[in-house]
């Protein structure tokens, strides 16, 4: 019997879709075990000392704690929509960095300390504006299909506009709005988010995968 990957994941986490969007699109299964945050088991600590998902662990027991490099090398294995070909580093920064940093803040108000004058929906939305540019180019952010780029952005631009859905909708924005209903009404995003029960160890292993 093949030994499958480990994939320490929660369901919710940005993070953590991105990576089963890019396994799942790859056709690579792995051991799934879910994680509660607030008892992460001492098997992932162990992995990966930092203890935030996504983490994978191989076979050979290599550990990639880092979700873009899990989503490089399943697509390094197998590429049939060939999603690498989308791959931009410096759209993705902006989307991992400044973007995430208003999206948590206006997500979350008041969990950080500052001073209240920074009106992060606004910040976050203007750093929309680029893509919806991109998009009046063509139907995804780096051509006509598909791509790493566009599942990398997805989870954040999904988790921000469901701060606000009525707000989000109200703001010039068509083409970015018909690319986040496609991505969420899309048979992937489904498949890569049923519920686990988080796991223990002992827990018979859940395969999870096309």
């Amino acid at each position: 019997m093949t030994t499958l990957p480990i994939l320490y994941t929660f369901r919710r986490c940005p993070y953590a879709m991105r990576v089963r969007m890019a396994l799942w699109a790859a056709g690579i299964a792995v051991e799934l075990r879910e994680v509660k945050l607030a008892a992460k088991p001492q098997e992932l600590i162990a992995a990966s000392p930092k203890a935030t998902v996504p983490v994978l662990v191989l076979a050979d027991g290599t550990v990639v704690d880092e979700s873009l490099a899990i989503m490089r090398w399943a697509l390094a294995q197998s590429d049939p929509e060939d999603w690498l070909a989308g791959d931009d580093p410096a759209l993705i920064a902006v989307n991992d960095g400044v973007f995430k940093h208003h999206l948590d803040r206006a997500k979350y108000p008041g969990r950080y300390d500052e001073d209240g004058v920074t009106d992060h929906r606004a910040e976050g939305l203007a750093l929309l504006a680029p893509l919806e540019t991109r998009l009046a180019r063509a139907t995804f952010l780096c051509g006509p299909t598909r791509s790493l780029t566009d599942i990398a952005l997805f989870p954040f631009i999904r988790q921000f506009a469901a701060i606000d859905p009525d707000w989000f909708a109200s703001h010039p924005l068509p083409r970015l709005q018909a690319w986040l209903a496609q991505h969420t009404a899309d048979p992937l995003f489904a498949n890569i988010m049923p519920k686990f029960t988080p796991w223990h160890a002992g827990d018979t292993p859940i395969r999870f995968g096309p």
